[in-house]
């Protein structure tokens, strides 16, 4: 039996060279990031995999740990709203499009180190200072919009922009 490449570059043919084509993209796919299985499994079947196999498969990276959508949901909490400073909301959306179950996502976002509040004044202020030779309300529209597009609420948006530019003044 000869096996011949498609066009995706997916072996067909034997059942063996399917599961192992199957795996490596599986494998392929996370060594780029981290992901959770509704991301693995929409890429793999957008791939060509039968929908059975890709279950299968990632019934099988999740039995050895290598997906786990409980530990993806803590890093992409870790990386947006640590690093990154996004809000709850945005990142809550984030996890909902990467097909992570609600449950799973609000246990990440409850184990958020600091407050929404704490999170906007942190951004606040590392933005604070690219405002310099504004007038006062034009420094202010301008963060305070930059927080609002980051998806703080407007009130956690407005108290924080109005601390890091009464800062700023302080400092001055």
């Amino acid at each position: 039996m000869t096996v011949e490449p498609s066009a995706r570059g997916t072996r067909r043919g034997t059942r063996q060279g399917k599961k192992r084509d199957i795996h490596e993209r599986a494998l392929g796919l996370l060594a780029v990031r981290q992901r959770s299985r509704r991301e693995l499994e929409r890429r793999l079947v957008q791939a060509g995999f039968e929908p059975d196999d890709v279950s299968a498969e990632l019934t099988r990276l999740e039995a050895v740990g290598l997906v786990d959508d409980e530990a993806f949901a803590r890093a992409v909490v870790e990386g947006r709203m640590g690093s990154r400073g996004e809000s709850r909301r945005v990142v809550a959306g984030r996890l909902a499009q990467a097909g992570v179950a609600s449950e799973l996502a609000l246990v990440a976002l409850d184990e958020a180190p600091e407050s929404e509040q704490d999170r906007a004044d942190r951004v606040a202020e590392s933005r604070v200072g690219r405002l310099g030779g504004l007038d006062p309300q034009a420094a202010f529209q301008r963060l305070y919009g930059f927080l609002a597009r980051r998806g703080f609420p407007p009130d956690v948006a407005r108290s924080a922009a109005r601390r890091a530019l009464a800062a700023d003044v302080i400092t001055d």
